[in-house]
């Protein structure tokens, strides 16, 4: 149980910086300090055992977790083992540690503590943190105020420094000349089911935990990129998308960075065939369900793929890589936002004679190169297609669902 309890965590974060009033967000430059904290993890604990973590953004510095044991989903993590739903509550406000450099690129530290009242006091270091650097130097104690939209430093010598904190970033000023950019470190203190407490922070996409003053793991953010992410169209493809076009499709449009923008059905219609399509999801960490980056890849306009930011979600199958109201994922494979995503799809149509089926679709998927549906029978047209079942050739229908879910890289291999 150890192995795991510094994922099974009830966080109370000091000073996690939201990401601002919401939205959609499509650069992660502009995402703030809930992207960058959000995301896949993976290390070992103090056993030495591999171990995997999703942190979930839920706006304004809230977030959700999911622990695995042996890695993550499609790197170590069994699908049979369980895994383990972490809450996690995080406390606004600029007070904790920011690790950086000044402007002659020497590293520095700044520790800022409320002395309540909504009054703070700081303390600079030359060379880093303590016990990350720090020169054993003298420190600079700083008075800090609230100045309209922005904070006063003022040092011991009367120095007086112009500071703006907004999304995790410290960045100071010194007469009008930049003087030095911080970084915030995430403190967390972290409560599991037996009561342990565990202090957690997370540096440089670093998360160390320690229990009792001693480490006890260590786990670094990771950015997955699928195999199969830029696969070309082998000799006999059709390209219905390459990013210089829509005229493949009817009515589609294209956004100013060469992406394709739902709603797009293909002109041309196809029976069964091979599928590659790469989607991009905005990162919306106030919404829920299927508000979060929803849209859908209808085979023949009749099966449905789900498309929805389902990133460290049960894996349903409303959620991505679901089969829409048919079958749910082997696997959740679902990587954080603002990640491109594949999916490779082997397509079987519908057998009919004399007007009746009788022989269903069939459908193999695979996620981000991971299978995760495998020659799967469709007996149903899924709900929100829009065409019947039938034995004619069907469009690739990407649904609109008012989310800004983009395309790229469209293209089919017909089969017989």
């Amino acid at each position: 149980m150890k192995k795991i309890l510094f994922i099974a965590l009830v966080i109370s974060s000091i000073s996690v910086l939201g990401a601002g009033k919401g939205g959609a967000f499509l650069d992660p430059k502009e995402a703030g300090l809930d992207f960058v904290i959000q995301g896949e993890y993976i290390g070992e604990d103090a056993e030495g055992e591999k171990v995997g973590l999703n942190i979930i953004a839920r706006g304004d510095g809230k977030y959700e977790g999911k622990g695995f044991m042996g890695g993550l989903p499609g790197d170590g993590w069994d699908p049979l083992s369980e895994t383990l739903p972490l809450t996690i509550e995080t406390n606004a406000g600029i007070g904790g540690e920011y690790s950086g450099e000044d402007a002659e690129g020497q590293k520095v530290g700044l520790k800022i503590s409320s002395i309540g009242a909504g009054k703070f006091k700081g303390e600079g270091y030359s060379g880093g943190l303590p016990n990350d650097g720090w020169d054993q130097g003298d420190t600079l104690p700083l008075e800090i105020q609230k100045d309209g939209d922005k904070w006063k430093f003022t040092d011991s010598d009367l120095n007086e420094y112009e500071v703006k904190i907004k999304d995790g970033k410290l960045v100071a000023w010194l007469a009008g000349d930049k003087f030095a950019e911080l970084n915030k470190v995430v403190e967390m203190k972290c409560t599991d089911p037996d009561n342990n407490m565990y202090e957690v922070k997370i540096k440089d996409g670093k998360l160390i935990a320690w229990l009792e003053g001693n480490k006890f793991a260590e786990l670094k953010k990771v950015v997955r990129e699928s195999p199969t992410l830029g696969a070309k169209p082998p000799k006999g493809a059709i390209v219905l998308f390459d990013g210089t076009s829509a005229d493949k499709f009817k009515n589609a449009k294209i956004s100013e960075d060469k992406l394709l923008i739902p709603r797009a059905d293909s002109i041309q219609r196809f029976g069964s065939h091979k599928l590659h399509i790469e989607f991009f999801l905005p990162f919306k960490p106030k919404a829920k369900g299927q508000g979060r980056g929803n849209s859908g890849c209808y085979l023949q306009g009749r099966y449905e793929v789900q498309v929805l930011d389902s990133f460290g979600l049960e894996g349903r199958n409303n959620e991505c890589g679901g089969i829409y109201s048919i079958k749910a994922p082997d696997l959740n494979m679902c990587y954080p936002p603002l990640s491109w995503q594949t999916y490779d799809i082997e397509f079987t149509a519908a057998k009919f004679k004399d007007g009746k089926k009788v022989e269903d679709a069939r459908m193999t998927v695979l996620h981000n190169g991971v299978k995760i549906h495998d020659n799967v029978k469709l007996p149903k047209r899924t709900t929100a297609s829009p065409l019947p079942e039938g034995p004619e050739p069907g469009y690739l229908h990407l649904q609109d669902h008012g989310n800004p879910v983009r395309y790229r890289n469209i293209w089919v291999l017909e089969t017989k």
